[in-house]
């Protein structure tokens, strides 16, 4: 919060990253080439204005393990298949394995500042632009609600999908 405050009393504005996590989520959803739910859902998120990237999982941080400590083994919980671990953030191969899907997203600061900035006429003329009323400091809060209806959206096409291959 100081961080934003602060951006906001310099006439600026700071970016964020944000997680949703779906709990619930029935193994099967998806498809391994076209329709994958990974990528159905990094499109639904990169819908969002403002969001720059998106992450399933540990995501970029996998770059930094071995496939032996990045893989997610399969193990019996009672008389349940699941995983010991959820690095995948609940996808595997595009297609859903009934652990939680979880997905991180970056927002980006917002543009239009009140600081003064750089910029060029329609003539390629060097100028000055100050964007003048009101300025979020931060839009990630505001992508909150947004992204949770994203997921959502898309978990429950996936469900209608998968329902009617069934028939």
């Amino acid at each position: 919060m100081e961080h934003i405050l602060e951006a906001r009393k310099n006439g600026d504005s700071v970016g964020g990253i944000l997680e949703v996590i779906a709990q619930g989520v029935p193994p099967g959803l998806g498809e391994p080439v076209f329709d994958r739910l990974d990528a159905d859902l990094a499109k639904a998120l990169m819908s969002i204005p403002a969001v720059k990237g998106v992450e399933v999982g540990i995501g970029f941080e996998a770059v930094n393990l071995l496939g032996s400590e990045c893989n997610d083994p399969y193990i019996m919980k009672g008389n349940k298949v699941t995983t010991r671990t959820n690095h995948a953030g609940g996808i595997h191969g595009g297609i859903s394995n009934g652990s939680d899907i979880v997905v991180r997203f970056v927002v980006k600061p917002t543009s239009s500042i009140s600081r003064e900035q750089d910029t060029v006429t329609v003539d390629g003329q060097p100028a000055k632009i100050r964007v003048e009323g009101r300025h979020d400091p931060c839009v990630a809060p505001r992508a909150v609600p947004i992204a949770e209806a994203m997921v959502a959206l898309t978990l429950v096409d996936h469900m209608m999908r998968h329902e009617h291959s069934q028939l």
